[in-house]
């Protein structure tokens, strides 16, 4: 990969990406050589990524996927670098052409990355040809979190959600805006919600798609397996949170050996069908999204939108670094930040969890905007943009 940039320290400088036809014929070079393992014992998924549906993934994408396509796009949005803190920080930056437009920044989660929301810039930045008005139009800044894809790589430990969000903050002043949004999911939901208990004068209110609203005794209950305390009272909705909840801390087990042995992990730099079987287990609904792409039956994300968020990883060998991030964290993921702002949380229903309307009331005493949508995952911004799209809109016009 060749990168260019422009200077140093506090100015914000382009960036420019280039990657080779060697490192292109390098990946599909070991595709081809990929050693595999027996078939699973199951006939499901139970054990993670299927063998026929890898061996699906490296098929199409050592003979017929095109990294250029995506590529091209990349290079057509406004990449730009800043250093903060001593760390450079990648972002893309797209200004509406409508001078009223409301800046935005939006941080992706993991295995995320930019690609996350490539689908989404255009809607939101020239609303008037994606069926909305121009009151509606937003400046969009897609920030990389350290360690992904173009993003700086840390050299030491720290950068954590709690040190990013006030990155983000100085980002957003950086860029002028004295007034502005912030939205987030995964792990963009704790660097959104850290701003929004920041506070800083600048943040008019945040938008979370997988809110951190679980009460910390029955977080702490479910994360160590144990019983809820005793007298504890479920509404049928929160009682079905808690049950989504334990089977995520049972099962998250990419999150528990990130978050303690992320060199572990090493095969998926030098293995591209390691690190996508890895990339693709983030949850069990989206591994069966992802999976039945490769088999034909395309559904929110396509087997090229799999794969440009892979391709990325693979180049700019970031699957490490950005794991690194788990081990980082110290804040509770589900659990109430004290968000300060107007909060607006959607639900999509094939998320890991369904956070409940009354945790949420608590959680953001200023909750603006709760509502369940019809369809969509984790990777909501990239899998249903249309629905994303809209509830940004909708969440936000009482902020303007």
């Amino acid at each position: 990969m060749t990168v260019t940039v422009t200077s140093q320290h506090t100015t914000i400088r382009p960036f420019e990406f280039e990657f080779s036809d060697a490192e292109l014929e390098d990946l599909r070079r070991r595709i081809k050589a990929t050693r595999w393992p027996d078939k699973e014992t199951v006939s499901d998924q139970s054990q993670g990524p299927q063998l026929a549906t890898m061996q699906a993934v490296a098929r199409y994408w050592s003979s017929e996927y095109d990294w250029r396509k995506i590529e091209a796009r990349l290079k057509a949005l406004p990449h730009f670098v800043t250093e903060i803190d001593g760390l450079d920080i990648h972002f893309v930056h797209v200004r509406s052409k409508h001078e009223d437009a409301l800046p935005l920044i939006i941080t992706h989660g993991w295995p995320g990355s930019v690609m996350e929301q490539l689908k989404i810039i255009e809607p939101l930045t020239d609303p008037t040809s994606y069926g909305g008005n121009a009151s509606d139009a937003f400046h969009v800044v897609i920030a990389t979190m350290p360690g992904y894809g173009f993003g700086g790589k840390p050299t030491e430990k720290g950068w954590g959600p709690e040190r990013i969000a006030p990155a983000w903050v100085e980002l957003m002043r950086r860029l002028g805006y004295t007034k502005y949004v912030a939205q987030g999911g995964d792990w963009g939901t704790l660097v959104t919600e850290l701003m929004g208990a920041l506070a800083p004068p600048e943040l008019a209110g945040i938008h979370v798609n997988l809110p951190g609203v679980v009460p910390p005794d029955i977080h702490q209950a479910v994360a160590q397996g144990n019983p809820l305390p005793e007298g504890t009272s479920l509404s049928d909705e929160e009682a079905s949170a808690v049950e989504q909840l334990r089977f995520v801390f049972s099962h998250v087990y990419y999150a528990f050996l990130q978050a303690t042995r992320p060199q572990a992990l090493m095969a998926i730099a030098d293995s591209p069908v390691g690190l996508a079987a890895f990339l693709m287990d983030h949850d069990a609904a989206s591994l069966a999204m992802i999976s039945r792409s490769f088999a034909g039956e395309a559904e929110g994300l396509t087997r090229d939108d799999f794969l440009d968020n892979t391709t990325y990883f693979w180049l700019t060998n970031s699957g490490l670094s950005a794991g690194r991030l788990y081990a980082e964290n110290t804040v509770g993921f589900f659990t109430p930040k004290g968000v300060k702002v107007p909060t607006a949380v959607t639900v999509f229903p094939n998320e890991i969890y369904i956070a409940p309307r009354s945790w949420a009331e608590k959680a953001y005493p200023n909750l603006i905007h709760y509502n369940k949508v019809s369809k969509g995952g984790h990777f909501a911004a990239w899998e249903q943009p249309e629905i994303f799209v809209d509830e940004v809109r909708t969440c936000f016009r009482s902020l303007r």
